[in-house]
């Protein structure tokens, strides 16, 4: 997160982490859970690896809903890839129509719980946290 989305501190040892930043960040896995599974190729490939990227900065967030939610959109993310990669090994070869109908399954499963998951994360609420600052001594690294 970058400084200027930061408040300005309340006390010398506290920073203001707002309250719509977490939201957002907690948003993130889900919003491209569904862009992936609407667009698979490339953004579905491309989303596989974003996604352990978003949910390692995400899951150890310092407001522990984001983790939370996060968590959870991660675990139908890589639940339903990881059941039709392993369902794959059975389909015989040319048979697109098999692949089809598990893209469908796995839109008709994640899609409509992740915009459940995005309407629970709308309606939480979102207060600002206060983020201690490190002090380090002079003359460390």
């Amino acid at each position: 997160m970058p400084e200027a989305d930061i408040s300005a501190p309340l006390d010398a040892d506290d920073r203001v982490l707002p309250g719509r930043k977490a939201r957002s960040a907690a948003s993130v896995f889900n919003y491209g859970n569904i862009l992936a599974i609407l667009v698979p190729v490339p953004l579905g490939m491309l989303w596989l690896g974003l996604s352990m990227l978003v949910y390692a900065m995400n899951r150890h967030h310092p407001n522990e809903k984001v983790g939370h939610y996060t968590q959870q959109a991660a675990y139908r993310f890589y639940g339903i890839t990881g059941f039709f990669v392993a369902a794959a090994t059975f389909i015989p070869g040319g048979g697109w129509n098999y692949y089809l109908i598990a893209w469908a399954f796995a839109a008709l499963v994640l899609i409509p719980w992740s915009i459940l998951d995005l309407v629970r994360i709308r309606r939480d609420q979102w207060d600002d946290m206060e983020l201690p600052v490190d002090h380090h001594e002079t003359g460390s690294l």
